[in-house]
C-alpha cells in the first residue's frame, strides 16, 4: 500500500485499502475494474484484480479463459502456439500444419510412419492395395489408372496368362498362333526341350522341336526313307496313292527324271516318266 492517498476517480480515501497503481495513479479496486481493467479476449469480460491475467502479443485473458481453440484445454501452465490469432496446445498444432493423409484424410502428426509417393502421403496402415486392401510395407508395387496394386494382384489381374501354366507372364514370354507363353513352358511335346529361338513344327495342336518331328511325327519319303519334315530343302512334298517323296526324290525309275511337275505312269509301286513307261 502507500501513504494516505485518495482513489484517482472515485476520490475514497485508500487508507488501509488495497488499491492498484495504473500509469502513476493511485486507483481503488472498485474504479479500476470499472475503468481499468483489461478486457479477457474469450469471454469479453474485465479481468479483475480477483483474477490472475495472462497476456500475450497485446492480448489478454482470464487464467481460466485461456484455452486452446480446437481441445479447449485450458493452457495456463501448458505450452501453447498462435496461429491465425488463435492459441494452441501443442497436440493440435501438429495437427492442423500436419499433411493429411490421401487414404483417410486425416493429419499424419510428427513421427508417424508414413509414405510419400508422387507428391501425397500416407500413414503406413493406409497405403494399401487397391485390390487385396492389404498394406503395402515396404513391397514393391505398381500404379494402374491412378491406383496403386501390389505385385501379386497386378500381375493377376493385368499380366498376360500363359496358355500352358496359367500363371502370369512379368517378363519375356513367347507368342505362338495368337497367345502367350513363358520361355520355360514353350517346350518340345516330345523331349522337353524348350523352343524358344529354335525351328519348330506343330503336329495336332502339338509342337515339336525338330530332331522329334524327324523321328517321332514325319512321314518317311517313299524314295530316300528320310523324314519329309518341311525344312530347309524338303519344303514341296508329292503325295501320291498314300505314299509321300520329298520333291526332288520323285524322280522316274528308269532315267531318273524328276516328275514333280510332270506327267507320269505308276506300275506295280514304281514311277516312271511317259518315255519310260512305252519301253517297258
Amino acid at each position: 500500500m502507500a501513504d494516505r492517498s485518495n482513489c484517482f476517480y472515485c476520490r475514497e480515501d485508500l487508507s488501509g485499502k488495497k488499491f492498484v497503481r495504473k500509469d502513476e495513479k493511485q486507483v481503488c479496486v472498485r474504479c479500476f475494474d470499472k475503468f481499468c481493467a483489461n478486457t479477457c479476449t474469450e469471454c469479453r469480460r474485465p479481468i479483475s484484480t480477483e483474477s490472475k491475467e495472462l497476456h500475450h502479443k497485446g492480448r489478454y485473458w482470464h487464467s481460466d479463459c485461456f484455452r486452446c481453440a480446437k481441445c479447449y484445454k485450458n493452457l495456463a501452465k501448458e505450452s501453447f502456439t498462435s496461429k491465425d490469432d488463435k492459441i494452441l496446445c501443442g497436440t493440435c498444432s501438429s495437427r492442423v500444419d500436419a499433411p493429411r493423409c490421401h487414404g483417410c484424410y486425416k493429419p499424419i502428426l510428427a513421427g508417424t510412419e508414413n509414405v510419400e509417393y508422387k507428391g501425397n502421403s500416407w500413414h503406413d496402415e493406409c497405403f494399401i492395395c487397391y485390390q487385396c486392401q492389404k498394406p503395402i510395407g515396404s513391397k514393391s508395387f505398381i500404379t494402374k489408372n491412378n491406383n496403386i496394386y501390389c505385385s501379386p494382384c497386378h500381375e493377376k489381374k493385368f499380366a498376360k496368362q500363359c496358355a500352358c501354366c496359367k500363371k502370369p507372364i512379368t517378363t519375356g514370354g513367347v507368342n505362338y498362333q495368337d497367345q502367350p507363353w513363358h520361355s520355360e513352358c514353350f517346350v518340345c511335346s516330345s523331349c522337353r526341350k524348350p523352343l524358344a529361338g529354335t525351328s519348330f513344327t506343330s503336329h495336332e495342336e502339338k509342337v515339336y522341336c525338330v530332331d522329334c518331328y524327324k523321328s517321332t511325327v514325319a512321314k518317311k519319303c517313299s524314295g530316300c526313307q528320310n523324314p519329309i519334315t518341311g525344312f530347309g530343302k524338303a519344303t514341296n512334298v508329292v503325295n501320291y496313292e498314300g505314299g509321300s517323296w520329298h520333291d526332288y526324290c520323285f524322280n522316274c525309275k528308269k532315267c531318273s527324271l524328276n516328275l514333280a511337275d510332270k506327267r507320269f505312269v505308276a506300275r506295280n509301286g514304281d514311277i516312271y516318266c511317259s518315255d519310260c513307261s512305252k519301253k517297258l
